[in-house]
């Protein structure tokens, strides 16, 4: 406390004793319901995963999209640049829409799909959820891998070249290595706003951690209080993203061109 400045701790005894409000004049008894109380921990662990696996999959989509804008020839390189313009400029909701309710619609008006294994799995709301968001992140991120490409110093390429180093190899040990170096920043805030669109899939049915603040407050008309907590959820998380680019970005600094 002696180190913080002292707005800092005029701010921490305030947010400390709204938080203490809320508990104390709250209306928490709806945690008590078991009916409730069991649905949060799943929600919370639906909410990770989605984050994880549309991140980590829209960043290996971002990467091919960047990297051809950066270097493909014209009919790569275009398509990639549509892709993101596209998914860019359409709101999340729409895409996820899009998706659930019209492709999804059409699948079972084939019986060749419907008698499948893969019904079980395409009646389900979350690979319409996982899609989505994938190819939303790629999308934003794809422009901003595009830039990190571009600005990795050509003399580096130049000198791989002049000593025979293979395409791929050149592009696993230097150019994508200091592309990432240069985003990671950017990651970290596109991956927090990534973690605030995963509200979005209740809209689809998914029970995920807002859904059950809906639920709550269709039931029992409590509002202020399930928002609350899952505010709360959602800070910690994305506290939990910050640091842990923060601890990334101190074992892979940017080295200067």
């Amino acid at each position: 406390m002696q180190n913080l400045p002292p707005h800092r701790i005029v701010l921490l005894v305030i947010g400390l004793g709204l938080a203490a409000a809320c508990v104390w004049f709250g209306n928490w008894s709806w945690l008590m319901n078991p009916k409730y109380a069991a649905l949060i921990p799943g929600a919370i662990f639906t909410t990770i995963w989605i984050l994880v696996v549309t991140t980590g999959l829209g960043l290996i989509m971002a990467i091919a999209l960047g990297f051809a804008q950066a270097t493909g020839p014209w009919w790569l390189a275009a398509p990639s640049a549509a892709f993101c313009t596209i998914v860019r400029g359409t709101p999340l909701l729409l895409q996820i829409w899009l998706l659930y309710y019209g492709l999804g619609s059409l699948f079972p008006q084939y019986p060749w799909i419907r008698e499948s294994w893969a019904w079980d799995i395409l009646r389900e709301a979350w690979p319409y959820a996982v899609v989505a968001l994938t190819i939303s992140y790629a999308g934003y991120e794809g422009e901003v891998m595009r830039g990190a490409f571009r600005s990795v110093p050509r003399g580096q390429l130049e000198a791989a070249r002049a000593m025979g180093m293979p395409r791929f190899t050149m592009f696993r040990r230097i150019w994508l290595p200091q592309a990432i170096q240069r985003v990671l920043p950017t990651l970290a805030g596109e991956t927090v706003l990534q973690m605030k669109a995963t509200p979005l899939v209740a809209t689809i049915t998914m029970i995920e951690i807002y859904a059950v603040a809906g639920r709550v407050r269709q039931d029992t008309f409590i509002i202020y209080e399930p928002l609350l907590l899952i505010a709360v959820v959602y800070m910690a998380i994305a506290g939990l993203i910050v640091l842990m680019f923060r601890w990334f970005e101190g074992r892979v600094p940017v080295k200067a061109a």
